[in-house]
């Protein structure tokens, strides 16, 4: 097993050297958390409680990123029982944070210690056990290819860390890195990130809950969606006429008005919404650009958001039962 009591001995920028710079953080915070009394100071504990709150970017690194490559060599054990304790956790700070809004300093103070309690057994556990089997089980290419993804999510820290491995910049069209895929890539197209077969692509635009359409540079319609719960009936017959036979001539010029400013490249975007059968539709238009902001044509994208708009507060239980 890898001795990582002295964190030195890891490369600058290294997952695991960045989640130890993280623990003297948390230390730290942890050490002003318990020492603020709410009761005296609640301005002061709040600042301090919402510092720790950061610790979110940790949980979430671990979550997608360390724990799949362990699933990989595996070891699914943190996957279950440490994303537990995460979860644990998270429902510490939600509940302080509900006293916090409800100016209740007495609950605060009884609750910072179990806060405070589990986040030292995390950590613990994590220097004992999680980080020193995950410098054994994993190689290198795990390493550089765990931190390229950490990017995305953040870090505790007030810097982003140093790069790993140490390198140049590399251009993407220089990098000719050669990744192992977990799946079959047999029939599959390669899209800006990741890979899917002409089925896959299919079934995800069926199941969107949305109505697409993609009219291309020439206004020519080129592409709909088949959805089971369309908002606005589409058939075979559109592809390849022109937009403007495919709306109503009292709404023609307005989407004449949009594709003429999209293909200017005076704007980029257009919402609507209409009461249309009892419901509420939300259409919006988006201009199509390549990388040499050329115009290619126009999604129109429109969603049914009657439901939508009567959700309020949190939903976080699954109750299909």
């Amino acid at each position: 097993m890898n001795d990582i009591s002295n964190t030195t001995t890891l490369p600058d920028g290294h997952p695991v050297q960045i989640y130890f710079q993280e623990n003297d953080i948390i230390h730290a915070l942890l050490e002003e958390l318990s020492a603020v009394n709410p009761e005296d100071d609640l301005q002061k504990y709040t600042n301090i409680f919402n510092q720790l709150h950061t610790i979110e970017k940790r949980f979430s690194r671990k979550e997608n990123q360390l724990f799949p490559f362990l699933e990989k060599k595996g070891w699914n054990g943190p996957s279950q029982g440490m994303w537990s304790f995460h979860d644990n956790l998270r429902e510490q700070f939600r509940l302080i944070q509900y006293y916090l809004k409800m100016n209740n300093p007495e609950k605060i103070s009884i609750n910072t210690p179990f806060l405070v309690n589990g986040i030292d057994r995390l950590m613990q556990m994590e220097e004992a056990v999680l980080f020193p089997n995950a410098l054994e089980l994993l190689t290198e290419a795990d390493w550089i290819e765990m931190r390229k993804g950490e990017e995305e999510i953040g870090w505790m820290l007030p810097e982003a860390p140093a790069p790993y491995p140490k390198q140049e910049y590399i251009h993407p069209s220089e990098d000719f890195t050669k990744r192992e895929m977990s799946f079959s890539l047999e029939n599959t197209s390669h899209y800006d990130e990741g890979y899917m077969t002409a089925e896959q692509v299919n079934l995800l635009f069926k199941t969107m809950p949305l109505d697409l359409t993609y009219v291309d540079e020439n206004d020519k319609v080129i592409f709909y969606n088949r959805g089971e719960e369309r908002v606005f009936p589409r058939s075979a017959g559109i592809i390849g006429r022109e937009v403007k036979f495919c709306h109503p001539p009292k709404s023609v010029g307005t989407v004449l008005k949009i594709l003429d400013e999209f293909r200017k490249g005076t704007k980029n975007e257009s919402s609507f919404w209409i009461n249309y059968k009892e419901r509420l539709i939300y259409i919006r238009y988006f201009a199509v650009r390549d990388a040499d902001k050329n115009y290619k044509g126009v999604i129109e994208m429109s969603q049914d958001i009657t439901d939508i708009k009567k959700i309020e507060g949190e939903k976080r239980l699954l109750d299909w039962d």
